[in-house]
């Protein structure tokens, strides 16, 4: 029994476990990278606009990283209890362990972790992904080769391709809807940041608005996983039921905070538009030179004619007509 070092026989190889999303950990430092660069622009802006532009943009990065991330994270529903379970196949020993399931828009990721960590000679401390693809039987047979322990495999069969439960088929489709219905609330985010820049502010707030909109429709999709019978899962005595999750209801707030930005702008903007073009800086120089009163001159020694309107004035001329005039 030990002779491939603990493992059970007819599983030699080591389990490689899923530790953290490489795409997330890019995503977040790109906005962090850009949330940094545009502080420091800050000390060059003037006025009280600095703590307005600082907020504005917090915000607006805030809203454009949880749109991005919330296509990778894997915890937009879970499900988690306490059981003794069988460990591994071809053998009769249990463990005392927490199982949990995370669910996210491109896979699944399940969880084993004993109470306590080290039990039968081991460190029972599993985290293994699978993703929604047409291999995921292949990566089921891959979890078979590995040696993984009878709950992470009891729970993986469950979205198997050919598996009586067919939750896949729910859980893939409801997954790719939502997930392109964030990507038109990423795009839709983009276009407001573009338009909160121009002097056309109330479309802008109608983007942010429509943003807000497509966070909860990519909710809506992922909710149609419950609109059909669910297939029970029984580990041990215990069943597993999954609920919404940390980046549901992230996604919940995002939303809000969207249609709620894009509300307040858009009532903002038709009650009271040159206050909100000030707040804003839109057309700040041009009023500059609209209320200028100071003197001003102009030398006629340098300019021999000007041209207004197609009409060709001389110095003569002017000349001529001051004459007449008096």
């Amino acid at each position: 029994m030990t002779f491939y070092d603990d493992i059970y026989p007819f599983y030699p190889s080591q389990r490689t476990p899923f530790i953290f999303s490489t795409s997330l950990l890019t995503i977040i430092l790109v906005f962090l990278v850009l949330a940094v660069s545009f502080l420091l622009i800050l000390p060059g802006i003037r006025g009280k606009s600095r703590l307005f532009w600082m907020f504005r943009i917090i915000t607006s990065l805030f809203i454009g990283v949880v749109i991005v991330a919330l296509n990778f994270t894997s915890d937009w529903a879970e499900a988690s209890l306490k059981a003794n379970a069988t460990y591994k196949s071809f053998s009769s020993a249990e463990v005392n362990a927490e199982v949990g399931l995370h669910v996210g828009l491109y896979g699944i990721n399940i969880t084993l972790r004993g109470n306590p960590v080290e039990q039968l000679n081991e460190t029972i401390d599993y985290n293994e992904m699978f993703q929604w693809s047409s291999q995921i039987d292949e990566e089921y047979s891959d979890a078979l080769e590995k040696g993984l322990p009878n709950p992470i495999l009891y729970i993986a069969e469950k979205f198997t391709l050919n598996n009586p439960c067919g939750l896949i088929y729910q859980y893939r489709y409801s997954g790719r809807y939502a997930s392109a219905t964030l990507w038109t609330a990423f795009c839709c985010w983009l276009v407001a940041n573009i338009l909160f820049s121009m002097p056309v502010i109330l479309y802008a707030g109608y983007m942010m608005f429509v943003t807000g909109v497509f966070i909860f429709l990519s909710m809506a999709s992922f909710s149609t996983i419950y609109n059909l019978p669910q297939c029970h899962f029984t580990i041990g005595a215990e069943p597993l039921e999954s609920n919404f999750s940390h980046s549901f209801w992230l996604a919940l707030a995002t939303g809000f905070l969207c249609a709620l930005i894009g509300i307040l702008v858009v009532l903002m903007d038709c009650l009271m538009p040159e206050k909100m073009k000030e707040v804003f800086s839109i057309g700040v120089d041009g009023c500059e030179d609209e209320n200028y009163e100071g003197e001003s001159y102009f030398n006629t020694n340098l300019v021999e004619t000007v041209t207004l309107d197609g009409v060709i004035i001389s110095k003569e001329s002017t000349k001529v007509d001051n004459q007449t005039k008096l």
